[in-house]
C-alpha cells in the first residue's frame, strides 16, 4: 500500500506534525534544519525518481489529492502525506498556496567538488556558475543543464542556494537531479576543474570565439557568470573565452538564456 492510500487530514494549521512545511518564504531565507521544500507535480515527481534526496512528507491541498495518487505512488513507502484545505494549507505555508503541492525533502551532506569530477567520464560537461544570485536563473540554469546531459553544476559561494524553494520550482525539479557541489570563490572553481583535466571555455559578451563555432574534446567546463558584471578578467585570462552573435544594437542575454545556447552547442559537440 503507497502512502497516499492512507492520507492524514490536518485541521490546524499549528499541529506540530506539519512545523517544517510552516512560514515558507521566512524559512527558505534562514534555512529550516537541513531540509528543503519542493512545490508543484512535476517537481515532486523528480524527487520521488530521482532518489539524490530524502523526502520525509508532502502536503497537499484536499482537492489535488486524487490527480496526485501517481505521483504519490513513487514515494518511498510510509512516507506521511498530509492533506488539508485551502485555508488551513494557506496558513500553514504563511502565504496562498495555489498550486497545492509540496513536498519536505532532506539535504544530503554538501559534496565534495574533487570527488564528484572525479566520478564523471572521460567526455564529461560541467557548468561553473560564478556570482549567480538570482534564483530564477539558477533554477533555469539546473534546467538547462538537465535539458543538454551536463553531468554536474559547480558553484562558487557567492551564487544563491540551488535547493531555495523558488529554484527547484524553476529548474522544474533539475536541481535535485543534476548533481552539484559548491567552493569558497571562482579561484577554487577553476583551480579544481583544471586538476580534473577540463577544459575550461568563458561565455561572455567579450568572448573572442563565436560559440557557433565551438567544438569539443574530452572533459569540458562552461563558465557563466553575473548578468552585469560578468566573470571576473582575472579568470576569463585563464581560460578560451567564447560569445554569442546578435545585433550590434543590443549587447547581451540573460544568463540563462545564454548558457542554454552554449550548452546546447556543446551538448551538440559531444
Amino acid at each position: 500500500m503507497t502512502a497516499a492510500a492512507d492520507p492524514i487530514r490536518i485541521e490546524d494549521a499549528g499541529d506540530p506534525r506539519i512545523a517544517g512545511f510552516r512560514a515558507i518564504r521566512e524559512r527558505d531565507l534562514v534555512g529550516r534544519e537541513n531540509r528543503f521544500v519542493a512545490e508543484g507535480k512535476v517537481v515532486l515527481n523528480v524527487l520521488f525518481s530521482a532518489r539524490r534526496f530524502v523526502p520525509e512528507a508532502a502536503l497537499i491541498l484536499d482537492r489535488r489529492l486524487e490527480g496526485m495518487r501517481d505521483t504519490l505512488a513513487l514515494a518511498p513507502p510510509g512516507m506521511p502525506v498530509f492533506v488539508a484545505a485551502q485555508p488551513v494549507m494557506d496558513e500553514i505555508a504563511g502565504f496562498h498556496i495555489h498550486r497545492g503541492v509540496l513536498a519536505l525533502g532532506r539535504r544530503r551532506p554538501d559534496e565534495d567538488a574533487g570527488a564528484l569530477l572525479a566520478g564523471l567520464p572521460g567526455d564529461a560537461l560541467v557548468v561553473a556558475l560564478s556570482g549567480i544570485s538570482n534564483h530564477d536563473n539558477v533554477g533555469a540554469i539546473f534546467r538547462n543543464a538537465a535539458a543538454f546531459e551536463a553531468d554536474a553544476v559547480l558553484l562558487d559561494a557567492t551564487c544563491c542556494d540551488p535547493l531555495y524553494r523558488k529554484a527547484i520550482r524553476v529548474s522544474v525539479g533539475a536541481a535535485l537531479k543534476v548533481p552539484f557541489a559548491t567552493l569558497p570563490d571562482e579561484a577554487a572553481l577553476f583551480d579544481v576543474l583544471e586538476r580534473h583535466g577540463f577544459a575550461q571555455i568563458a561565455l561572455s559578451p567579450a568572448g573572442t570565439e563565436d560559440v557557433a563555432d565551438l567544438s569539443r574534446s574530452g572533459r569540458t567546463a562552461l563558465w557563466l557568470g553575473a548578468e552585469g558584471p560578468g566573470l571576473p578578467a582575472a579568470t576569463m585570462a585563464r581560460m578560451r573565452t567564447a560569445r554569442i552573435a546578435m545585433s550590434e544594437e543590443f549587447d547581451s542575454l540573460n544568463v540563462a538564456t545564454a548558457g542554454a545556447i552554449a550548452l546546447h552547442r556543446l551538448w551538440r559537440a559531444r
